[in-house]
């Protein structure tokens, strides 16, 4: 049989991590100026209400994450700066932020944040992923309210995915910061490492940011030479995750060492070591003898161990 690029599992790795299920029809070449207040006046509308990192459910047996428009106004949302993030089989789907005061919430609506959300399974794949749509879209327009050419206040546009200066006519789009997280591995050991904001006993994959004018595999190179000093040879992807914190896209990939020598970087890491198959497995199954763990999972680097795990 030839080969083919298209050979692939049924199901891509991406689609397994958290935050990726997003179904919404973004509409991309539809957004007009004045989209939002449209959608707001259609009765299906269904609104993510958020503020400060949280996102706003209705509680009873199970959480549930839309409101319509006439539920939301009890948050006090500022509908000024609701954004559209698609349309749905149900209808328009928007984000909105809130002013309510957490200590006044409604008696049946808790302001949960969104990696609780993620790793305690609150709410379902589809709007798990529109989440991270919504928490990243309201982060960049909070965040860049002012032109980066002229200093000048700009303007919502288009459903809130650009922003216009009046003043010097520049316009803006919505960013994504591009973040590689890397697996380095050999057939019977792995590298994880230990940041000192990570919950007690827990060992991840390294991560950094891609730099201006560097490709996926030479940021993975660069990373893991910088935290580790471990050199690279191959570097392959594996699957990427949409991370609202706030608005990151995680490129997960796996590396091949050169050298065995680890050199950690402890203004970065606490500690970073090498680990065998059994170790690892005791890790994650939470049965490690010294309280070791790994990344929930939800998170992409859980996926990137257990693929190792899986492909002895």
């Amino acid at each position: 049989m030839p080969f083919s690029l298209f050979d692939a599992p049924l199901r891509e790795p991406s689609q397994f991590v958290g935050f990726a299920g997003n179904t919404i029809d973004r509409q991309s070449e539809n957004r007009t100026d004045d989209c939002v207040e449209k959608a707001l006046t259609d009765p299906r509308a269904r609104l993510l209400v958020l503020r400060d990192g949280r996102l706003h459910l209705k509680a009873g047996e199970t959480f549930m994450p839309w409101l319509t428009p006439a539920e939301s106004r009890t948050l006090m949302p500022v509908v000024d700066d609701a954004i559209l993030l698609g349309m749905s089989e149900e209808g328009p789907v928007l984000a909105v932020p809130a002013t309510i005061d957490p200590e006044q919430l409604p008696q049946d609506i808790k302001a949960i944040d969104h990696r609780s959300i993620l790793l305690q399974g609150l709410i379902d794949e589809e709007a798990l992923g529109a989440l991270a749509q919504a928490a990243a879209l309201l982060a960049w327009n909070s965040t860049h309210r002012f032109c980066s050419r002229c200093g000048a206040a700009s303007d919502m546009r288009a459903g809130g995915y650009r922003r216009h200066c009046p003043a010097c006519g520049a316009d803006h789009f919505p960013r994504t910061d591009p973040v590689v997280i890397m697996l380095t591995a050999t057939k019977d050991k792995c590298l994880l490492g230990r940041s000192r904001h990570f919950a007690p006993g827990m060992y991840s994959t390294l991560a950094g940011f891609v730099e201006p004018g560097e490709t996926i595999e030479n940021a993975v190179r660069r990373e893991t030479f910088e935290e580790a000093g471990i050199r690279l040879g191959r570097v392959v992807y594996h699957a990427s995750q949409p991370w609202p914190f706030p608005y990151s896209l995680m490129i997960g990939c796996f590396g091949e060492p050169i050298n065995d020598e680890i050199r950690t970087d402890l203004t970065e890491l606490e500690d970073c070591r090498w680990f065998g198959r059994d170790e690892v497995r005791l890790m994650m199954a939470r049965a490690h003898p010294d309280n070791l763990s790994t990344p929930q999972k939800g998170a992409i680097a859980h996926h990137l161990i257990l693929a190792w795990l899986d492909n002895e």
